[in-house]
């Protein structure tokens, strides 16, 4: 018989906002501050339990070298353009606090990790680019600390094999369906999912994670009827002449939506049988996030790869090149079948193994990436 919810993950997750800081406020210190005092407001109005989240880069490590300044990758532009100090990150932590909110951060490296460690962040967030990225994964678990991931571009196995490991580890996790499409119209937000991820994961809360732009209230009443009970959106304000995204809301929006929520349960009171298809934009979307291979050390032919000495040979970058193996294909006992120097990617033509002989998996890499 399948266990019930435990009161711990209830008490950490259930009626939990999660309110993203767009863009990573474009880096501006400010412009963050007024974010949390803008969108705490609205939750003190409401009487929710709100989290403010930031994300978490170590930037200059984060890019590779080859391509750092590059202004034609919109991800590394960005990235670099929001570049913030932990003394920055540490005076918005605090001001979230201050503000009677949660704070929390999405982290997309090892050490952004160590950072939500150093400002005692009670929750961490996993993204849907990085379901996959086991060693990202495996320093968030080390934390011991309550995480949410979200499910988007993840297939059936990958979802299960996450759940999984922090299951036995005894971390509590909440699981977001998510569409990484941005914006998202309403034709493709897949409600349906959340009846698939509460029958599958039923000692889980189940959330939604979405990025619509039409409604702020049609979402909240059938994703909290289907048994949602986190959500997460991403937030920005009109302020300095900044444009803001049309997957943002805006605190009047976040009203609205906040108001959908108490309406959606005091309606309430009380099927999906299978993973959704994930169309091939979203899954080029989130390639473009995943980092690849490249060699820090001279790597001799016939070295096999072994998790314990994995970074004193490789290191772990954005882009993803075409050919390049990422994070999702690190497997111990991988052989390095030719010589390779330092910067290089690690291609499909460099190893042996299933991704080098199996040919649909051969293509598969070939042709993703930059």
């Amino acid at each position: 018989m399948f266990q019930q919810i435990s009161a711990r993950d209830r008490e950490l997750f259930e009626n939990l906002f999660v309110l993203e800081a767009a863009n990573n406020h474009w880096g501006d210190t400010a412009r963050g501050k007024k974010i949390v005092q803008d969108f705490a407001t609205v939750v003190r109005v409401n009487n929710v339990k709100a989290a403010i989240k930031f994300q978490f880069r170590d930037v200059d490590n984060f890019v590779h070298e080859d391509f750092k300044g590059n202004t034609d990758l919109r991800y590394i532009k960005k990235t670099e353009a929001t570049k913030m100090s932990h003394e920055q990150y540490r005076e918005l932590a605090q001001s979230v606090t201050k503000a009677g909110c949660i704070p929390m951060a999405t982290p997309f490296d090892e050490a952004s990790v160590d950072l939500c460690v150093e400002l005692d962040f009670p929750i961490i967030k996993i993204a849907s680019s990085d379901i996959n990225d086991w060693p990202l994964i495996e320093k968030i678990a080390w934390t011991k600390r309550p995480a949410i991931i979200s499910s988007g571009g993840a297939s059936e196995k990958s979802l299960d094999d996450v759940v999984q490991y922090f299951e036995r580890r005894g971390i509590p996790l909440a699981i977001n369906h998510c569409v990484s499409l941005y914006p998202t119209e309403d034709h493709q937000l897949e409600l349906n999912q959340i009846d698939y991820l509460r029958q599958r994961y039923p000692q889980h809360v189940i959330g939604l994670s979405s990025h619509e732009y039409h409604d702020w209230q049609a979402s909240m009443y059938i994703s909290y009827a289907k048994g949602a009970r986190t959500w997460e959106r991403h937030v920005d304000i009109n302020h300095d002449n900044v444009p803001v995204s049309n997957y943002c809301s805006l605190p009047e929006q976040v009203d609205v939506w906040f108001k959908a929520f108490h309406k959606a349960r005091e309606m309430s009171g009380g099927s999906s049988d299978s993973k959704r298809i994930i169309p091939p934009d979203e899954i080029k979307y989130l390639d473009a996030l995943v980092r690849g291979i490249y060699v820090k050390k001279a790597v001799p032919a016939g070295h096999v790869i072994d998790s314990a000495t994995f970074s004193e040979f490789f290191r772990l970058n954005i882009p993803l090149q075409k050919g390049q193996l990422s994070t999702r294909e690190v497997l111990n006992g991988m052989r390095i079948t030719k010589q390779l120097e330092v910067g290089a990617p690690l291609t499909v033509n460099d190893v042996d193994g299933p991704y080098a002989t199996t040919e649909s998996l051969r293509q598969f890499i070939l042709n993703r990436g930059l």
